[in-house]
């Protein structure tokens, strides 16, 4: 199973994310990052919930 699998299989029902919104957090997570910088309350609310320090303006 990816990362993107992952995250949408445990996340998205719940918080209503989108695909754009998994790949970017997933891309993130398969980088190594630990701070996710986002304008976008859903991918926010997905980085949190897979463990990034999420930024937002």
């Amino acid at each position: 199973m990816t990362e993107a699998e992952r995250l949408s299989a445990t996340h998205s029902e719940k918080l209503g994310t989108r695909s754009l919104d998994i790949l970017h957090v997933a891309a993130a997570l398969v980088l190594g990052s630990t701070v996710f910088f986002t304008f976008d309350k859903r991918q926010a609310k997905l980085g949190k919930a897979a463990g990034l320090k999420v930024r937002t303006p």
